[in-house]
């Protein structure tokens, strides 16, 4: 079976759709930029943050003043611009995160100290509980998956929510390609939301792998990552069913492999043995060469451990054929759960625009 990608939809730091994020691109926009909404002490680390307030979203994505998380928010506008693209109801909704409503969580406890930080909403009685509801990553797709419903945009015989870090999102894309290819549904919305957190900053900040500067792929004087946020949604069908409705293909989910060399927690090995065999396994189910290739969307967190570890595995592959490297985490910042989702667009849009 042939997977056609027929709806796209994305929101980040460069865009709240993919007309938008298309012209950030073509004008070498990026969206690093300083901290504003996160509300962290450590404002002098620059971030990819969705420039617009929770209010602000929540009209976006017409949830009017229903409590939701940041992470839902975001997920609901992107994944509405793809379903909608694609002109079909989809019966699958895969939404990795592993944020999920951690944000809420955050500003409930703060509202349990002494004060209200600016912005965040004064605990109630009862409230609580609606908070700690909503913090699983579960509640997250649960949530995009009602909206879109309520739109005539879905109707979800199967939810589902990787949560495995910054892999979730193409996780949630090999799965739905998983489950078209055996039958069990006929057409997924796909991909991941991610909203910036105090407690994931804060994590990557003890791991000093931030960069008080815009982050730097594959430089040589690189000196860590910029977290971001934003989704990025694909609808995949079969190719027969696009072509049988008559919807415009956007491109096809070729090949796809997950690996884990166990090598460290959060560090990569420096011979990329993860990312090799990860790419080398993707190649072989979509019958390609590595010559075949004309671009990666790379990884590229602009740590020193990944970009080195993940440019071994590029050599190992590629060799002498090499072809065009670069990480969109530069206009982005590292998206974490939704990047996979979010680069498959950029990479989309970039074959569909020639660029």
């Amino acid at each position: 079976m042939r997977i056609a990608v027929t709806g796209i939809g994305i929101v980040s730091a460069v865009g709240f759709n993919c007309s938008e994020t298309l012209a950030s691109l073509l004008g070498q926009r990026p969206g690093i930029a300083p901290m504003r909404y996160l509300g962290s002490l450590h404002t002098g680390y620059p971030v990819g943050e969705v420039p617009c307030s929770n209010n602000r979203l929540g009209s976006l994505a017409g949830t009017g003043n229903e409590l939701l998380p940041r992470t839902a928010l975001l997920g609901i506008i992107a994944a509405r611009e793809a379903a909608e693209m694609a002109h079909a109801k989809c019966d699958a909704l895969i939404s990795g995160t592993t944020v999920g409503g951690m944000d809420l969580t955050e500003q409930h406890l703060a509202a349990l100290g002494q004060g209200t930080p600016k912005g965040y909403r004064r605990d109630t009685e009862g409230i609580g509980n609606a908070y700690a509801a909503l913090h699983e990553a579960g509640a997250s797709a649960d949530a995009i998956a009602a909206h879109l419903s309520s739109s005539g945009l879905l109707t979800p015989s199967f939810v589902a929510t990787p949560s495995t870090a910054c892999s979730s999102a193409l996780n949630a894309v090999m799965l739905g390609a998983d489950l078209l290819r055996t039958g069990q549904v006929r057409r997924a919305l796909v991909g991941g939301a991610e909203s910036l957190s105090l407690f994931h900053f804060n994590g990557f900040r003890t791991l000093m792998i931030l960069d008080r500067e815009p982050c730097r792929p594959f430089s040589a004087d690189r000196n860590g990552l910029n977290l971001g946020e934003g989704a990025g949604y694909l609808v995949i069908e079969s190719e027969a069913d696009a072509l049988a409705r008559g919807a415009a293909v956007l491109g096809y989910i070729g090949g796809y492999a997950n690996t884990c060399d166990a090598y460290h927690q959060t560090a990569s090995s420096p011979d990329g043995e993860g990312a090799f065999l990860a790419m080398k396994g993707a190649l072989k189910m979509a019958g390609l060469k590595p010559e075949d290739i004309d671009y990666v969307n790379a990884h590229g967190t602009a740590t020193p451990n990944n970009d080195l570890s993940e440019s071994a595995a590029l050599m190992r592959l590629f060799g002498s054929s090499m072809p065009p490297v670069s990480s969109t985490k530069a206009f982005t910042g590292h998206t974490t759960s939704a990047s996979g989702g979010i680069e498959a667009v950029i990479s989309l849009l970039a074959m569909n625009n020639g660029f």
